[in-house]
């Protein structure tokens, strides 16, 4: 039988708390991330893009510039024990990015993302970031035989995004060379920490937050000409066709790492 402690009550990071805090679905940051990416660069009608910017944002020196990424990631907190569960320490996630900037500073902006597993959807919740549930598939590299591309020119690289059963985004990336980091990825991600009021009357929280990054490192990075299409079907959210590609630039192939510490506040607005 468990011994129990009392104490003042359950506690934790995240719900479920409990009476020694290690039930939360969350663990506190700093969290580290080590993945392999396919990315698309693209232009989108700069007016669609300025409606997803809320209030302190604005499309900066380049309006319309955005990206697509398929990612599959591994993740630990600073303990490192989600290692030893491939099946927690493991997801893949698609996720648009919009150029942006807040009082002169270059930012991302992330409209949209969907992830294939609970904890880092929550975590993207916590983090303001918007994730939704969705299958996520890209092409691996590999070093030996034949049933895969190689990162060397020729190799060709798709991602793609399903969801509730409908696909809702694909791409393609064939490598001609190596090449710089792509900037979207290096920008801090700015996103709204939004929660509904649960008790009426109540003001939701609604604040404007930055990533704060150490860590980052790429590998190399292939690039090359890419494909890119979001094909939404009538009952799809319409609001996302708002970001369908008008001109599609090159694609990327990296590994990418990070530690992400938290945020910082760049405002706090309520919202009536």
């Amino acid at each position: 039988m468990t011994s129990v402690t009392r104490h003042t009550g359950p506690v934790g990071y995240s719900l479920p708390l409990s009476p020694s805090g290690t039930s939360s679905m969350i663990t506190p940051p700093p969290w580290h991330f080590s993945g392999e990416v396919v990315m698309v660069d693209y232009r989108l009608d700069p007016a669609a893009a300025e409606c997803f910017l809320p209030p302190g944002l604005d499309a900066g020196p380049d309006p319309g510039r955005a990206a697509a990424v398929f990612a599959e990631w591994q993740w630990c907190s600073d303990s490192g024990t989600e290692l030893r569960d491939p099946a927690r320490c493991r997801f893949s996630e698609f996720l648009i990015l919009l150029a942006c900037a807040h009082r002169g500073e270059p930012m991302a902006r992330c409209p949209y993302a969907w992830v294939d597993q609970a904890v880092p959807l929550v975590r993207g919740w916590v983090q303001g970031m918007p994730k939704q549930h969705g299958v996520v598939h890209l092409t691996r590299p590999v070093t030996v035989g034949r049933a895969g591309p190689r990162m060397a020119p020729g190799g060709r690289f798709s991602g793609a995004l399903s969801v509730r059963g409908r696909r809702l985004a694909a791409a393609a990336v064939t490598l001609e060379g190596r090449s710089e980091p792509p900037e979207l990825h290096t920008l801090p991600l700015v996103h709204s920490r939004f929660f509904p009021s649960w008790i009426p009357g109540d003001v939701p929280v609604n604040e404007l937050v930055a990533s704060r990054v150490t860590g980052v490192e790429f590998g190399e990075v292939w690039s090359g000409p890419a494909e890119l299409a979001f094909p939404l079907d009538p009952g799809d959210d319409p609001d996302m066709a708002l970001l369908a590609p008008v001109e599609v630039g090159s694609g990327h192939v990296f590994s990418y790492a990070e530690t992400l510490h938290g945020g910082r506040r760049l405002a706090r607005e309520a919202l009536l």
